[in-house]
């Protein structure tokens, strides 16, 4: 195996104190030339090396100030088990921002099985830790399944659930399908989260089945550095010999 390369190895030196915390967050760094000294190393070794730690998130650059060790942020576990289908915050507090009407345009009319230009109900909340914005939950359905009645989103009580809602309406929710990805974040959402756009984002997006018709999509987006989605599934416990047979 070949030679180590001297910028990974200067890395180390510095990760393995910030890991144990022998440098705590905020802690400023020695300048690229003090590290070269210190270490006998070029000043572009140096520099590759921090630069590799701010990648990994453990380090920040203050242009005009220095190199200092990053805060971790606080991570926030979200359930997708929940028994009501509904979003899983856990200890998130749900902030309503409004549902508007709107046109369904592509990929949105694949989700959801529906022509260019018919109209949608689309519902958009937050999830908020300490009044700071962590996750923003948006979510779209046909308007033709309940237009015309008051199962709406536009008249739904406060506190009742989508699949109550849609139940009532005569489309009962009988299954759910989940796909996870990491995307950057866009413009129209980086405002809502007080983010920058572009940074990645963990992405879940949820579909809501009545038998085979998709009765509802939603994509619910947080930091991918903030949000951790938790799943626990039940598996069938094992037939043991003399049990009988269930047919």
């Amino acid at each position: 195996m070949g030679r180590q390369p001297r910028y990974l190895w200067l890395a180390e030196q510095l990760r393995g104190p910030i890991l144990s915390g022998e440098l705590p967050p905020g802690t400023r760094l020695p300048s690229r030339t003090r590290l070269a000294r210190s270490y006998r190393v070029s000043e572009q070794i140096s520099r590759t090396a921090l630069r590799l730690l701010v990648t990994e998130g453990l380090v920040e650059s203050r242009p005009g100030s220095g190199y200092y060790v990053r805060t971790v942020p606080e991570l926030f576990r979200i359930c997708r088990t929940d028994s009501s289908s509904g979003s899983g915050l856990g200890r998130l507090s749900r902030e309503s921002i409004g549902t508007e009407q709107e046109q369904c345009a592509p990929p949105l009319s694949l989700r959801l099985r529906l022509r260019e230009g018919e109209p949608v109900y689309r519902t958009t909340s937050r999830g908020l830790s300490s009044e700071l914005p962590i996750t923003l939950h948006r979510s779209w359905e046909p308007a033709s399944l309940t237009a015309g009645t008051l199962r709406t989103p536009f008249d739904s009580s406060p506190g009742s659930g989508l699949l109550e809602r849609l139940s009532a309406a005569g489309h009962p929710v009988d299954r759910v399908v989940e796909e996870v990805g990491v995307r950057a974040l866009r413009d129209s959402e980086a405002s809502l989260l007080g983010s920058a756009p572009g940074i990645p984002v963990l992405v879940v997006e949820r579909t809501h089945f009545s038998g085979n018709r998709p009765v509802e999509t939603s994509d619910l987006i947080g930091s991918s550095e903030q949000c951790r989605l938790l799943y626990k599934l039940t598996l069938a416990r094992p037939r043991r010999v003399g049990d009988p047979r269930r047919y």
